[in-house]
C-alpha cells in the first residue's frame, strides 16, 4: 500500500479555513484523524472547534516541517543508518561526568532541573 505524504501547508490552510467556515475539522480529516474529524463536525454549532482548528493551525505553522513530518507522516519518517558502536573510554568518562554532577546536585550547587539537562546532554552522547 503506498502512503501518501500529509502536507502541512494545506493542513494548516485547512485548519484556519476551519477557523472561520461554519464547518471545522477538515484538517483531522486530511490528517487521518477521523474521530477527532467527526467530533469537530458534531461540535461544528459551537464555537469550540473554531477555536480548537485555529490554534491547531498556528501549531502547525509553529512546527518545523521535520517535526511535522514525525508526528504527522510516520511511516515516512527517513530511517536513521545504524550508528557504530560507542566506544567504553566515552562510556565510562560519561559515567564519571553524571557521578560528579550528581555530587554537585547533592551539595546544593546546581539545581535538579540544571542537573536533568546536564544529564540528558550527557546521555544523548550515547544514545
Amino acid at each position: 500500500m503506498i502512503v501518501k505524504a500529509k502536507n502541512r501547508k494545506l493542513a494548516i490552510i485547512l485548519a484556519f479555513a476551519g477557523a472561520v467556515a461554519p464547518v471545522s475539522g477538515l484538517h483531522k480529516f486530511y490528517l487521518g484523524q477521523y474521530g477527532w474529524g467527526i467530533l469537530y463536525l458534531l461540535l461544528s454549532w459551537t464555537p469550540i472547534p473554531r477555536v480548537a482548528s485555529a490554534i491547531e493551525g498556528v501549531w502547525y505553522l509553529s512546527q518545523h516541517p521535520d517535526e511535522f513530518d514525525l508526528t504527522m507522516n510516520p511511516n515516512l519518517a527517513p530511517q536513521t543508518p545504524a550508528e557504530p558502536p560507542v566506544d567504553p573510554k566515552q562510556v565510562g568518562a560519561i559515567a564519571d561526568s553524571l557521578r560528579h554532577l550528581d555530587q554537585l546536585r547533592q551539595d546544593g550547587l546546581i539545581s535538579d532541573y540544571e542537573f536533568e539537562q546536564k544529564r540528558r546532554q550527557l546521555l544523548d552522547r550515547i544514545a
